[in-house]
This record gives structure tokens, sequence and C-alpha cells, in this order.
């Protein structure tokens, strides 16, 4: 696990509160820190301070998820408005914990995201000219690679499992954030939109007025 948070007294409580509880933990107090010990260690779970000194918190978010599926992140920050929550959602975090905080409460959903970072190996999924492989994490339409975001690639592959039928935004919530997730934030509406643009035309993602999404 890796602690990123520029503000050092915290960074080391967090790193002592959560090595009690079991976890293996390194702390990084910059982003550019942070950004080097990522190329080299495969981390299940990234705690992340959103206003960092060197790479901003919020470059870091977007790399770790578009590059390393396996890794969860929680995002800290001292912003407690919606809509800074929304905007680190949509960035790609797992989860989002506004400070001050609670260290049982941290520690509680660092478990609950720690749960969630092995990769399952379910069979390859095809829909409308799609092909995506959750193993490998690769996934293309009509033999062009997607370039999907974590996030995305969590969508499609709900869209894809319900074989047409409707999914609800509550449930791409439950099953593709982590179970702390505001039920009140547009991410998922985000989230549709960017991979909508990446699919392309004929456009496979349907909205179902009042009950959410479907690949017919």
């Amino acid at each position: 696990m890796l602690v990123v948070e520029d503000e050092d007294v915290l960074a080391d409580a967090v790193a002592e509160w959560l090595r009690r509880e079991a976890f293996a933990v390194d702390v990084a107090y910059d982003g550019d820190a942070a950004h080097e010990r990522l190329a080299v260690h495969p981390y299940d779970v990234v705690v992340l301070d959103r206003d960092l000194p060197g790479r901003p918190g919020d470059e870091l978010c977007r790399e770790i998820s578009d590059t390393l599926p396996q890794t969860r992140v929680l995002m800290l920050t001292a912003a407690a408005a919606v809509r800074e929550r929304v905007a680190g959602l949509a960035l790609g975090a797992d989860d989002y914990l506004t400070k001050p905080f609670a260290m049982v409460e941290l520690a509680a959903r660092v478990h609950a995201l720690a749960r969630r970072a092995v990769l399952r190996n379910p069979a390859v999924l095809q829909r409308s000219g799609i092909v995506l492989d959750p193993a490998r994490r690769t996934a293309e339409r009509d033999g062009r690679d997607l370039g999907l975001a974590r996030k995305e690639f969590a969508v499609l592959a709900e869209l894809l499992r319900a074989d047409g039928t409707v999914v609800s935004a509550e449930q791409l919530l439950e099953r593709a954030w982590d179970e702390h997730i505001d039920p009140f934030t547009n991410v998922v509406r985000v989230t549709v939109m960017k991979l909508r643009r990446k699919l392309g035309e004929p456009q496979p993602i349907e909205t179902v007025a009042g009950v959410g999404y479907r690949l017919p």
C-alpha cells in the first residue's frame, strides 16, 4: 500500500495506523516521489491526497486509473463540497474521504478497497462488435483498441455482463465504485459519456429513461 500525503505528520500517522492493521505501507510526501514508486511497485491500494507539491494528485489519480487497473485509490482532500468529490471520482478514484477524518473510518475504507483489488478472471465478454477481456484488461470494438480508463472499463464490463438487460446507475455505482460512494453523484453519467465517445458510432449504449443503461 502507498500513502501519498505532503503533511508529513499526517502521512506518518496514517501509515502507522495502517501498519497496525497489518498492511505493508510505503509513504511518499510529494507527487513526484509517488510517481516514481508507482512505476516500480504494484500497490493494491493508494491513499492519495489531492493537493500535492510536484506532480498533482489529480494527475496521479488519472495515471493510476489509466495504467494500473488492479490498484484502488482512496482520495483525500480538505474540500468537502459535493462538486469536489464528484470531480475526484470522475478522475478514477474508487473512494473519497474529506479531512479531518477518523483513522478507524479510513482503515475500514482501505480494507474494503483491498478486498476488491484482486482481479477476477471471467471469460471474454462480447457484444455489438465489442470484445472485452477482463483478465488482460483489453477492450476493442471491431478490432480497434478503445484505450479505456479503469472506470470506463468497469462500467462497460458490467453492461456486457448484463447481456442486453438494463443496468441502473445505482447498480453501476455499487459494482464499479466503492460502497461508500455518494449515491447522489453524477459520476456514472460522466463515465458513460466518456465511454460513448470512445466507442464511437453506431452508438451501442442505450439510455433507458428513468431506469439506466443497456447494450441491446
